[in-house]
């Protein structure tokens, strides 16, 4: 510790970011994601304007956003990131845009493709969906949130893709009106019975859907069923669920992990006060659940530098 009368010592100077090794920089910048690399990280100076063309740096193409960009801006990046790629990208995610002519894009310049995440992408049509997965036959992870998407083209998915792994198909939950479905389940047992991580969110099948699964998907390890109202249990079908898989979700577990808004809906064009498949239950008091996506804030310093 200095002396009193000693002149305080002068702080060390800041870090120089552009003598990162190439490694850690490549890491950072994927944290980021496609839209900050393209609209800041490149900018910055060569050195790092080089890197962002390197087509490894594209393996990963992220396209998460704010919903701030146009969409048309969104579509301008989303093509450049695939065409830097250079038919290399491994891993794509499309969030809150996206059609069948940005799905298509990907798919023909890309074919091994193994992670596929679509994220609110209502305009991504299931002609759209199974036209991409017949071109991408390496496909492991496939995630279908908030979107709408028919039990045939799950089923075509499963049979284009033999590969697969991990599916999530993710829905929201509306207390109006109660629909029973066992489609989708029905699609996933006949169709993708290598999977080994399968999570249900919110989706509307009952035991029966849940029975076809279990007796289809033998490898399966992980199961999500939270929010999946209809699937009741108790007895025998508990007991097989605890006994077949190592990780199981169950429908009223709590949502605090969960990456997305998991507020259970009401539909107002009906009567709330009438909730004939909700006697007596309560739910988990979802609604104060806040849980936002990770994101590394030390990578945002980085660039707030030279701005």
């Amino acid at each position: 510790m200095a002396a009193p009368d000693e002149p305080p010592r002068p702080r060390p100077p800041p870090p120089d970011w552009l003598e990162l090794p190439r490694e850690i920089t490549t890491t950072i910048f994927l944290k980021l994601g496609a839209v900050e690399i393209l609209k800041t990280a490149e900018l910055v100076c060569t050195a790092w304007r080089a890197l962002c063309l390197d087509p490894t740096m594209w393996q990963t193409i992220d396209m998460r956003n704010d919903g701030e960009p146009p969409y048309d801006d969104l579509a301008d990046m989303y093509r450049r990131a695939v065409d830097r790629s250079r038919g290399g990208c491994l891993d794509l995610n499309i969030e809150y845009f996206g059609d069948d002519e940005l799905l298509q894009y990907a798919a023909d310049g890309c074919n091994h493709i193994r992670r596929l995440r679509l994220v609110y992408c209502g305009n991504i049509s299931d002609e759209g969906l199974c036209e991409a997965a017949s071109k991408l036959p390496m496909l492991e992870v496939l995630e279908l949130s908030y979107c709408s998407f028919s039990k045939e083209a799950i089923e075509t998915v499963g049979q284009c893709c033999p590969l697969l792994k991990s599916f999530k198909l993710n829905s929201r939950v509306y207390r109006c009106p109660h629909i029973e479905c066992d489609d989708e389940a029905q699609a996933i047992a006949k169709n993708m019975h290598g999977l080994h991580h399968l999570q249900l969110f919110g989706n509307k099948m009952t035991n029966e859907g849940l029975k076809a699964i279990l007796d289809s998907c033998p490898h399966l390890e992980y199961l999500d069923l939270r929010q999946c109202f209809n699937i009741y249990m108790e007895g025998d079908l508990g007991r097989r669920c605890t006994e077949q898989i190592k990780d199981l979700r169950n429908p009223y577990d709590p949502t605090d992990d969960y990456e997305f808004d998991a507020a259970i809906l009401n539909d107002e064009s009906f009567d709330d006060d009438y909730l004939p498949w909700f006697p007596d239950i309560d739910l988990p008091d979802y609604d104060n659940y806040h849980v936002f996506p990770d994101f590394d804030d030390f990578s945002v310093y980085v660039f707030d530098a030279y701005q």
